[in-house]
């Protein structure tokens, strides 16, 4: 077997791409979308028919009604390909208001259930700051599941597990990133901050049996991806799906939770202060989660100026 269907057999591999091709050639269970891969997708000659429909059909909408009806078009031609879930992301500017982001996810999730998806098919994603946290947790008990996205501190995946929420994201590129040019170092393998963050996570859920899943997200080189062979799911960009599908080396599982669950860890006990503080302790996590929003939001922008230019 090559590695992709290696990877497959210990971990759930996921498309982070808004090309249905992609999806098609690499079969997936389930794929991500955000405001950069959506603008990047409609941009396309393929898929600006999928941008000219949702404008005519709700020219009479806002700009922000016409950009969730995108959203969740994307969202169900998606599902068309995957046989398991898609991620579609709150407004990132929304990312520190509660009731916003609570109003939002209702609404995104009411247009899927309006379009026949389920919603067990649709994980609504939130930016993992204490507020998109704790929305997520009231959003979990209506049974809209999340996927808390952005998540760069270990402050971040304890509130987000204590808060019940469906995935993580923790993005591990751009920990590396940050890292990289900090150090001029150019790591790999498990030496890799970004795969590290991942493996602490990922060891800390399994210890003390939470059950959100762990996603592994913004890979920068197939290395990271096999530094992470065994973590509940792995989102992957067709680059690095093609990469991973041409090599035929053995692919060794590096996180087992059966092996996890014997660590000698100490629990983390979370509030707001705690979180704000620990959060506020890790220099790359606060650069990288306000970068993020921003990049998301710049985006979005361009989304809607898009829509409004018709």
């Amino acid at each position: 077997m090559n590695q992709l269907e290696q990877l497959k057999q210990m971990t759930t591999v996921v498309a982070d791409t808004g090309d249905f091709e992609s999806m098609r050639a690499y079969r997936p269970q389930d794929a991500t979308t955000n405001p950069s891969l959506i603008l990047k997708a409609v941009q396309q000659p393929e898929y600006r028919p999928l941008l000219d429909r949702t404008l005519q059909e709700y020219r009479h909408c806002s700009t922000a009604e016409i950009i969730d009806h995108l959203l969740i078009l994307f969202g169900v031609k998606i599902l068309e390909i995957v046989p398991g879930r898609v991620s579609t992301e709150v407004d990132a500017r929304l990312s520190f208001d509660f009731n916003g982001t609570l109003d939002k996810a209702r609404q995104l999730i009411a247009l899927y259930d309006a379009a026949g998806i389920g919603r067990e098919r649709v994980l609504i994603k939130v930016a993992s700051t204490w507020e998109g946290i704790r929305a997520a947790a009231e959003l979990e008990k209506e049974g809209i599941h999340c996927n808390l996205t952005l998540l760069f501190s270990f402050a971040q995946a304890v509130a987000c597990a204590e808060a019940g929420v469906k995935l993580i994201s923790p993005f591990v590129g751009r920990i590396y990133d940050w890292y990289k040019k900090e150090s001029g170092i150019n790591y790999q393998g498990s030496d890799d901050p970004g795969v590290q963050s991942v493996v602490r996570i990922y060891n800390y859920y399994k210890k003390f049996a939470y059950q959100t899943e762990v996603m592994g997200a913004s890979f920068r080189n197939a290395g990271e991806i096999r530094a992470l062979a065994g973590c509940d799911l792995l989102t992957i960009s067709p680059a690095l799906l093609q990469e991973l599908q041409q090599s035929q080396e053995p692919l060794v599982q590096q996180l087992v939770a059966s092996a996890a669950a014997t660590l000698n860890l100490s629990r983390m006990e979370i509030d707001e202060k705690r979180f704000r503080w620990e959060h506020n302790q890790d220099a790359m996590a606060v650069e990288k989660l306000s970068h993020g929003i921003r990049a998301f939001t710049a985006d979005t922008l361009k989304l809607e100026a898009m829509v409004q230019g018709g």
